[in-house]
């Protein structure tokens, strides 16, 4: 089963290191990671998605708890949330195949963000399964490089942490 694990963590040099270190020492695999500050300049927020029965979600959460500059870990996997990933990808545009790229682009709403004679590098953001499309869309095109963030989420609507509106 999959979950996504949103945790506020004080924006301090290591954390990261010491939060990945320490679920990877004991086996636990992350699919994807995101981190970056929250509208309070002193936390940053870290997305987790994991792999896992009830039991390794709890050893997960186990784990975690047990980090001093960790605040707060949600699972918001049955949560009502939002969520996104954010891609950058350098695909072959020959001259001759520019015209359907972009369309394919559009369709996606994607952008492109940078041309050269033989190159797009194109912009695109929503969830995993899009952008999965995508990239196997632009496969017979040639795909060059490509970066993505890692999921980030948040739960929807004004929703605290005792989870009252």
């Amino acid at each position: 089963m999959r979950h996504v694990l949103s945790a506020l963590v004080q924006n301090q040099p290591g954390v990261l290191a010491h939060v990945s270190g320490m679920l990877a020492s004991r086996g636990f695999n992350i699919d994807s990671l995101a981190v970056g500050e929250t509208e309070q300049p002193q936390l940053s927020r870290m997305t987790f998605v994991v792999h896992g029965d009830a039991t390794v979600l709890d050893q997960v959460r186990k784990q975690l708890d047990k980090i001093v500059s960790i605040v707060r870990v949600d699972d918001i996997s049955s949560e009502n949330y939002v969520e996104r990933d954010l891609m950058l990808i350098k695909v072959s545009a020959p001259s001759e195949k520019r015209s359907e790229i972009a369309l394919l682009v559009e369709m996606f709403r994607g952008r492109v963000v940078d041309i050269s004679l033989d190159t797009f590098m194109i912009e695109i953001s929503g969830q995993e399964q899009k952008i999965e499309a995508f990239i196997d869309l632009m496969r017979p095109f040639g795909i060059i490089e490509l970066a993505r963030t890692g999921r980030i989420a948040l739960v929807r609507g004004r929703r605290n942490r005792e989870g009252s509106a």
